[in-house]
């Protein structure tokens, strides 16, 4: 039985996710994974993780989070630009599910509400029959992530919670994505009307640090902002009438599959009015 099975599915696992999972035990591991003393960690995480240091613009690291954040080369990512263009907002793999009555009904995972997700906010009403799209982040996954569309974003909602893993031996536990830690960006966007992008915490993730808190307007492919260390998660909430996914995910996701999927990439089409 491995570490997470023990953990998710036996009582005695179960009472150490109440002390794992409580958000000021990833604080504390990413306050040190912040300082020089971590440094010792990067070499063996990059050779086990399989990651090519060549693509990204610097390998002198100062701790082990400068590791983890590391921004890949220009032109490694491209971005597809044109106004028709539904994009993954990040590296990682993809789920697509339809929204129905403002439940989302994922496969092999736990059921879960839009208006759970999203703290009560009425807004989850614009979405109670659209998509709802999660990317999923592993550890070695680029983990900085972008604006799906040209447009203006409110002010960023942080919604504190816990900090469980988001791999799916988690997933059909527990409801994890509306216990976590999580902070959301209501986006009117030029292309894909009013969405939705939110960033999830997880197990040893402190923080979520998005560059812009506050109202302002917001490009295309420009990045919106980076997960410390951990595995981790991106939704995106759309409206059925404004995109369009491509069959390939929604026909894995349906058997099961998560698709892998990359900063930029085009997964569908976005239109002001499908």
């Amino acid at each position: 039985m491995s570490a997470l099975e023990l953990l998710y599915r036996t009582a005695v696992g179960r009472t150490c996710l109440k002390v794992l999972t409580l958000p000021g035990l990833s604080r504390a591991a990413g306050r040190f994974l912040d300082t020089p003393a971590s440094k010792f960690l990067i070499s063996p995480f990059v050779k086990k993780s399989n990651i090519d240091l060549s693509e990204y613009e610097a390998d002198n690291f100062t701790c082990f989070n400068d590791c983890f954040t590391r921004k890949i080369k220009p032109g490694l990512r491209p971005v597809d630009l044109s106004p028709s263009a539904l994009i993954s907002p990040c590296d990682g793999l993809l789920s697509v599910y339809r929204v129905e009555d403002g439940a989302v009904l994922p496969v092999k995972q736990s059921r879960y509400t839009l208006p759970s997700l999203l703290g009560g906010d009425p807004v989850w009403r614009e979405f109670s029959s659209g998509w709802a799209l999660i990317f999923r982040l592993c550890v070695d996954n680029y983990h900085r992530y972008c604006y799906m569309d040209f447009g203006y974003k409110e002010k960023s909602v942080f919604i504190p919670g816990k900090l469980h893993t988001v791999r799916p031996i988690a997933l059909g536990a527990v409801p994890v994505f509306t216990e976590n830690s999580r902070e959301y960006t209501l986006i009117h966007g030029d292309s894909l009307g009013n969405f939705i992008q939110m960033e999830v915490g997880a197990l040893l993730v402190g923080r979520i640090k998005n560059h812009e808190p506050e109202a302002a307007k917001v490009e295309k492919g420009a990045e919106k902002g980076m997960f410390l260390y951990g595995g981790s998660t991106v939704i995106a909430l759309l409206s059925q009438t404004h995109a369009k996914i491509d069959k390939i995910y929604i026909e894995n996701t349906a058997n099961g599959v998560e698709t892998p999927v990359k900063y930029g990439q085009k997964i569908g089409v976005a239109a002001e009015k499908i």
